[in-house]
């Protein structure tokens, strides 16, 4: 059974009802297969079972989520009411064209990092689709990449705006202490001496925002002087392209563009007949 409520997804498309299948489609059995139609690293098939299932269609799968996977290549085949299988048709694909090239994505950054750095970590962010964190994350896992936090409520990141509202970096700081106890907290910083204070006032995570590959290694060279278990994470206009840049300066890049402008894998269904 798939942990998630995948209801909701569902319910938005076909809302009172799907009139055209209704209309259309007999009341008949069918078998269709869902067919990779490029390259990828393919995510979302859970998802895509789960919707069907709904449904009352059965589904197989030959690829495994996280697995990579050639163009032309069939990775699910479904088989049950044939109007189950039309209503569920787009969300399902949805799903798998949504999370492949999210996890494509992150595969490819990752792949040019690992022979660089093996340590570094590819994160995402919090610029994900309302309602679709979950997914989306769960996508960056499967390209190789770090989820970072879901949400407001796992970490602490103090960012630009807290540390104004607060009055300064400085009296940002020295609320450190009062953070839950076993809650990591990450400061956000835009040189290397608001970064050093940070590291000495108990920061678990320094993040260097918009700062360059120099500047993030000096900051990481002086967080470990003071603390050899910080860590740094780079961020700000980071992309797919620029990101090797950063490979032996942090611990951690986050890039936005993993959940907020990946390409959508093209999969389609083919009814059997």
């Amino acid at each position: 059974m798939y942990e998630m409520d995948l209801g909701p997804f569902l319910n938005e498309d076909v809302g009172s009802g799907d009139i055209t299948t209704d209309v259309f489609v007999p009341d008949i059995e069918g078998k269709g297969r869902i067919i990779c139609e490029e390259d990828c690293i393919v995510a979302g098939l859970e998802e895509a079972a789960g919707i069907f299932g709904l449904l009352g269609v059965r589904s197989e799968t030959s690829i495994a989520d996280g697995e990579r996977v050639l163009g032309d290549t069939t990775v699910m085949t479904v088989e049950g009411p044939m109007k189950g299988i039309l209503t569920g048709e787009r969300v399902a694909l949805n799903f798998v064209m949504r999370m492949s090239g999210i996890a494509t994505l992150t595969d490819s950054v990752v792949s040019r990092i690992r022979p660089i750095d093996p340590e570094l970590r590819i994160a995402g962010t919090r610029k994900t689709t309302p309602g679709f964190r979950y997914f989306e994350k769960k996508a960056i896992a499967l390209g190789g990449g770090w989820p970072h936090r879901m949400g407001l409520y796992d970490m602490i990141l103090v960012k630009d705006n807290h540390i104004a509202a607060c009055g300064g970096i400085g009296n940002a700081l020295t609320l450190i202490e009062k953070s839950p106890e076993g809650i990591k907290v990450e400061v956000e910083v835009t040189n290397i001496g608001d970064g050093v204070l940070a590291a000495e006032m108990g920061a678990d995570i320094i993040l260097a925002d918009h700062m360059s590959p120099d500047e993030t290694r000096t900051l990481r060279d002086m967080a470990r002087a003071i603390r050899k278990d910080i860590l740094i994470e780079a961020s700000g206009n980071i992309t797919a392209n620029n990101v090797i840049d950063f490979a032996g300066c942090a611990d951690i890049v986050s890039l936005g563009s993993l959940t907020h402008s990946p390409r959508a894998v093209h999969f389609s269904l083919d009814l059997e007949r």
